[in-house]
């Protein structure tokens, strides 16, 4: 298989993946619902965010349309910097770490162009409403939000350690942790493989750059 095929069926399968399942939790779970998979250490938690990878925000409205402008020309850049790695006949790891971030912003991209259109809005449940909380896709009276305005949905919690900061330990001191906090979903899980695969096993193809 060419390198080309490869780097595209793995860009198509990532967001595939990740746009399925976002949509599965998206219809079907309430804002802060969770669903334990693995006991307390590995959590089906659904929240959504306006901003960067793990929910972390960034400058409000305005804030959200430029990073959603910039993520977009970001990943028509890196699918330009692809095709012309693959004329130089680059390593494929390289390649394929690249095809690896290429779709993890493409699919929370996706999720900031669309969702607003696409979806009512998600909500926390009401115990006593069976449902509720729950969004729909295509609803009638049209989605939650505009273009360029939709929420990622993040999913994903691994929340792997709990306790308490020693009393000794300077202002922290008594308080509660918790390792690891973000919720995350999988578009995210392949930025991180890809920017850890070029730092680990890429260094020297970057040096030669």
């Amino acid at each position: 298989m060419k390198l080309t095929h490869k780097v595209t069926f793995l860009i198509i399968a990532i967001l595939l993946i990740d746009q399925i399942v976002k949509i599965v939790i998206k219809t079907n779970m309430s804002l802060g619902e969770s669903i334990p998979v693995l006991g307390r250490w590995f959590i089906i938690h659904f929240i959504e965010n306006n901003g960067m990878a793990f929910g972390y925000e960034f400058g409000g409205k305005f804030g959200k349309i430029a990073l959603t402008v910039f993520r977009v020309l970001a990943v028509t850049g890196l699918l330009f910097f692809i095709r012309a790695l693959i004329k130089k006949d680059a390593p494929t790891g390289f390649v394929l770490a690249l095809g690896l971030i290429t779709a993890g912003a493409a699919g929370n991209i996706f999720d900031s162009l669309f969702y607003g259109l696409l979806f009512s809005e998600s909500g926390y449940m009401n115990p006593m409403v069976e449902g509720s909380g729950v969004a729909s896709i295509f609803p009638e009276g049209g989605g939650y939000g505009h273009f360029l305005q939709g929420r990622v949905v993040d999913w994903i919690y691994f929340p792997i350690i709990r306790g308490h900061y020693p009393d000794w330990f300077p202002i922290k001191g008594g308080d509660s942790f918790l390792f690891f906090r973000p919720v995350f979903n999988i578009a995210d899980s392949a930025i991180t493989i890809g920017v850890g695969w070029i730092l680990i096993f890429q260094r020297k193809y970057l040096r030669t750059l």
